[in-house]
């Protein structure tokens, strides 16, 4: 039924919050047999391009020329570089290098949740390597000592890698223990179970299928609600000097 107008979505200054009631689907040159909803990208201030995609089975998310997170969501995929095939089930995830033809292929009807950046040398550092990981197999640590919030860091905590992707898991009735207000963006998506976030000055109710973007200095908090974990995958830039 349609809501007439209504909708929990929100596009502020610092913040997007997008609910699937919102998304659309469009098509990208380099997405064969598929669809994809952009939940954020430059054209929204911000500095890295965030993305659902939708393979049929046989599609293909091709390379482009920035480096890329892939994270899967449901289905099966091959990631395919430098002549090896690895393969990818909910819950794996990868990160192909700019320059690198990783190209992901569907074995089966599949949902992404795609990143790409353009990469920010640093002097003296060597450009990362494909990187290929399962999150289960990643060991999750208490934030701050709180044991009832875990993170799990995707990627290696390297200077050669210009950003991070973590996953952070809530029990119910948890939450972070302050409002953050710092120089990094973050794109999160909501993967399991729901709660409230403050962003900026104003509050949301949020659940599994939302899109947050919250710009650099944007007032964060987030509270678990309901009587199942919250869980969300968050990218943020990381490793480089402000003044780039």
């Amino acid at each position: 039924m349609h809501k007439l107008g209504q909708t929990r979505s929100a596009n502020r200054r610092d913040h997007l919050l997008l609910t699937p009631d919102t998304f659309v689907r469009t098509l990208l040159p380099c997405v064969e047999r598929g669809a994809v909803v952009v939940h954020v990208s430059p054209a929204s201030g911000a500095g890295f391009t965030q993305y659902t995609a939708d393979l049929d089975p046989g599609g293909v998310l091709n390379a482009v020329s920035a480096q890329r997170f892939v994270y899967v969501l449901a289905g099966d995929v091959d990631v395919v570089a430098d002549s090896e095939i690895h393969k990818l089930e909910p819950g794996g995830y990868a990160y192909v290098p700019a320059g690198v033809d990783g190209r992901v292929k569907a074995r089966t009807a599949a949902r992404l949740t795609v990143i790409e950046k353009h990469y920010e040398p640093l002097a003296g550092v060597e450009q990362p390597v494909l990187f290929i990981g399962e999150e289960a197999r990643v060991e999750s640590s208490a934030l701050n000592g709180d044991e009832d919030l875990q993170v799990r860091t995707l990627l290696p905590d390297d200077l050669q890698f210009d950003f991070a992707v973590n996953t952070m898991s809530y029990r119910p009735g948890s939450s972070l223990s302050q409002v953050e207000i710092h120089v990094m963006e973050h794109g999160l998506l909501m993967l399991e179970g729901g709660g409230i976030y403050r962003l900026g000055d104003s509050w949301y109710p949020v659940t599994a299928g939302d899109f947050i973007w919250m710009a650099p200095y944007c007032p964060q908090w987030f509270g678990a609600l309901g009587k199942t974990a919250a869980k969300y995958l968050i990218y943020k830039n990381w490793n480089r000097h402000p003044l780039g």
